[in-house]
């Protein structure tokens, strides 16, 4: 029986910082725990804003320092999302209240969760957004999408060793 693959939509605002950084960090670790084939990975923004743009010139270079290239392009998060993808997962109370709004029927309002759900240190209750900060908080996102990331292939991993067959 062929594997199926486990889908993640990472989403913030504009998706041109958190959500871009979330798809990067967890695509690497994806890699790095040789499950590539079987973990696909994107992102979008609540808003079209920066429809077309690539991720915040600031968050790619403090990416870059990491080790992170985030070459995604930002798009808005369409209702074929909520279809495609098994797990929705927006950075901040805000992101969660519209992506419910949007979801088209309540099986997909259960797709959606907050990253921080995932956070091992539980140090923050969301991820702020750092387009109005400075480095500091260019560098907090990195921080605590590293942290919450891991905690997120932690139960993938033990999702896909129960369900060989997904």
């Amino acid at each position: 029986m062929k594997e199926e693959k486990v889908r993640l939509l990472f989403v913030c605002l504009g998706n041109i910082c958190r959500s871009p950084s979330a798809e990067a960090v967890m695509k690497r670790l994806v890699k790095d725990a040789g499950l590539g084939d079987r973990i696909e990975i994107d992102s979008a923004g609540i808003t079209g804003y920066h429809e077309g743009d690539r991720a915040d010139s600031r968050m790619r270079a403090h990416a870059a320092r990491r080790g992170y290239k985030l070459d995604s392009v930002s798009r808005p998060v369409c209702t074929e999302d909520f279809f495609d993808f098994d797990l929705i997962i927006g950075m901040d109370n805000r992101n969660i209240d519209d992506l419910k709004r949007k979801a088209p029927d309540l099986e997909s309002v259960e797709k959606i969760h907050q990253m921080t759900e995932y956070s091992r240190n539980k140090l923050y209750d969301h991820v702020p957004d750092p387009y109005y900060s400075g480095a500091e908080g260019f560098e907090l996102v990195l921080d605590l999408l590293e942290d919450a990331c891991a905690g997120l292939l932690d139960e993938l991993v033990q999702f896909i060793s129960s369900n060989p067959d997904n």
